[in-house]
């Protein structure tokens, strides 16, 4: 199994200009792409539900739970469109902590 990873800046900073160096930061800039698209959700159950580490013993369980917060990371990560599909926007909470809701 052969493992793409990034090249260093400086290796493609000292190619020459010429095709060479266009196709390696193609090449570069397309594994940047989904490495970004890949890390973001780890990023929002890290930071946004606090998994850190596995909580339950087998391997069933922490497969559930992994599942739940991969699930709610792709609701994280759509809530904008999600609530402009319904009109709705919720600015901030209230003294009484009810979301205001407000009409577009």
């Amino acid at each position: 199994m052969c493992w793409n990873i990034a090249e260093r800046r400086s290796r493609i900073r000292a190619l020459a200009e010429g095709e060479l160096k266009t196709l390696s930061e193609l090449v570069e800039h397309l594994i940047a792409k989904v490495r970004a698209r890949v890390e973001h959700p780890f990023r929002v159950i890290k930071r946004q539900f606090g998994h850190r580490k596995v909580r339950y013993r087998g391997l069933a369980k922490n497969d559930a739970q992994l599942n739940v917060l991969f699930a709610l990371s792709n609701l994280w990560m759509a809530r904008r469109q999600l609530l402009a599909m319904t009109g709705k926007v919720c600015l901030r909470t209230g003294k009484d902590g009810v979301f205001p809701q407000v009409t577009a």
